[in-house]
């Protein structure tokens, strides 16, 4: 029972273009058609709360947050990796857990104090807490991709 297998083989001289695709103006008078992505992708994600990740005030906390320097390393905090969490509650009370690179560091004493009077500046946020925390030790792992761009670890 062995079947013997043939492969047919066709000679052809020419083979015809594939179709390509065309962008064209549908438009009679010339001017340029709406984007149909434009609106989504201006649109915010429908039922999203303005304290959950993705609204308005998390958000602005984080950009908040993100105004912060350490004075050592010219780096934000958030993106330094030092901003261990970020929670807002519904009625405007904002709690950051934080460390520092080292419990030594310089700013150990004011950082905390300018984290809290920062995100309690932002508009929706009517109290501000800082919660300092020694564990998980802070290290360079946390950091992301664009700070460890701006220190040339990438």
């Amino acid at each position: 029972m062995n079947e013997e297998r043939k492969i047919e083989i066709e000679e052809v001289s020419a083979v015809e273009a594939p179709l390509r695709a065309r962008v064209e103006d549908a438009s009679a008078d010339g001017e340029r058609q709406r984007d149909y992505l434009e609106g989504f992708l201006a649109q915010k994600p429908a039922g999203v709360s303005h304290a959950a990740p993705g609204g308005e005030t998390y958000e602005a906390v984080i950009a908040a947050l993100k105004d912060i320097y350490d004075p050592e390393i010219p780096v934000n905090i958030y993106d330094l990796g030092l901003i261990y969490g970020v929670d807002v509650t519904e009625d405007g009370h904002a709690v950051v857990t934080m460390t520092l690179t080292t419990p030594h560091c310089p700013v150990a004493e004011t950082m905390p104090a300018e984290v809290e009077i920062r995100v309690g500046a932002v508009p929706g946020v009517g109290s501000a807490e800082v919660n300092l925390v020694w564990e998980p030790a802070w290290d360079p792992a946390k950091m992301s991709d664009e700070a460890r761009l701006e220190m040339g670890m990438l």
